[in-house]
């Protein structure tokens, strides 16, 4: 009997803790539907709330008037006005791009190598120095190459300007992973040689009201730069840049060109972009020195660089121009 009436009062235990159970999970549930809708903690932009997983969602942000937002200002004008700076004794450091000639709309256009997102990827591998490179050290290499200059002090006002605006930019961002639509997108590459020719034609066409019969660009009116960019000789980018390999000037203008493009709404073939970019990039332009120091690890070196040493025994012409089938 004893044994029966401790078995009931047990089960009688267990069905109130049960109960109690099932009570505490209700609350909680009720409680999480009526809460708040409280934004994410903002590095200084607003609509903080507006988490993004795309670029194309990017939502722009006003600076705050703190110190930080005052810096991340600065960094804008730096990137949107870039040859308006770096001058030393002077003397014009690099030529008179912008760096949103290229990171359109001051960096926030998806698939136009955007920094929206960028921060949080870096550090990272980049094959051209076969190392772990900071953010810093990726800024410069573009200093170095597409604006054919040199290297800032990391730790200047003006890297640390151009560093936390990326970043404020990047508000909106939580993952740490690479956010679509950052780099280029990615085009189905012609199984031959790119035909210049065909290109030439296509610039005519598409490209010469902005960029120049000459590849010269048009300077803005009223103030320094350009309003569209040289393509190639002396005031463009040089032959060490990323953009005179044809492949990667290929999936930039897929994208983005002629003006009105976008990744979802193109206005140029696969081809057409291949054999247009072939023909913008076979032109003279500045020359990078020390391009052999380039890809220490030359099993690391893109099919389409266009200077030696390769790891193999194609051409030279061949690695310029295609067919990449190799």
């Amino acid at each position: 009997m004893e044994y029966k009436k401790l078995t009931n009062y047990v089960k009688a235990l267990g069905g109130i803790a049960l109960l109690l159970l099932i009570l505490c999970v209700s609350v909680f549930l009720f409680a999480y539907q009526q809460r708040p809708n409280v934004p994410l903690p903002s590095t200084g932009g607003t609509n903080s709330d507006s988490i993004i997983s795309h670029v194309a969602n990017y939502v722009p942000i006003t600076f705050k008037e703190d110190n930080e937002g005052q810096l991340a200002s600065y960094g804008e004008k730096l990137i949107k006005n870039t040859y308006d700076y770096f001058y030393e004794d002077g003397k014009k450091i690099g030529n008179n791009l912008a760096c949103t000639n290229c990171h359109l709309n001051g960096g926030t256009k998806a698939f136009a190598a955007p920094y929206v997102g960028l921060h949080q990827v870096f550090p990272t591998y980049i094959g051209r120095e076969d190392k772990i490179e900071s953010l810093e050290e990726r800024i410069n290499g573009c200093f170095e190459r597409s604006m054919n200059g040199r290297a800032i002090p990391e730790n200047s006002k003006e890297m640390r300007a151009i560093i936390t605006y990326i970043k404020q930019i990047s508000s909106h961002i939580i993952s740490d992973k690479r956010l679509e639509g950052q780099g280029f997108v990615k085009i189905e590459i012609p199984n031959r040689a790119a035909d210049l020719k065909q290109g030439q034609l296509i610039y005519s066409n598409k490209c010469l009201s902005c960029h120049g019969e000459q590849g010269q660009g048009q300077k803005n009116q009223n103030a320094g730069g350009y309003l569209y960019p040289p393509l190639w000789g002396p005031d463009s980018y040089n032959d060490g840049a990323g953009m005179a390999r044809i492949l990667t000037a290929a999936r930039f203008i897929k994208a983005n060109m002629p003006l009105g493009a976008t990744y979802d709404e193109p206005l140029l073939s696969d081809a057409e972009a291949f054999d247009v970019a072939a023909y913008i990039n076979s032109f003279d332009r500045p020359q990078k020195a020390n391009k052999e120091n380039d890809y220490p690890n030359l099993a690391k070196k893109p099919k389409d660089c266009a200077y030696p040493p390769y790891p193999d025994e194609i051409s030279a012409q061949q690695h310029k121009y295609g067919p990449f089938n190799f």
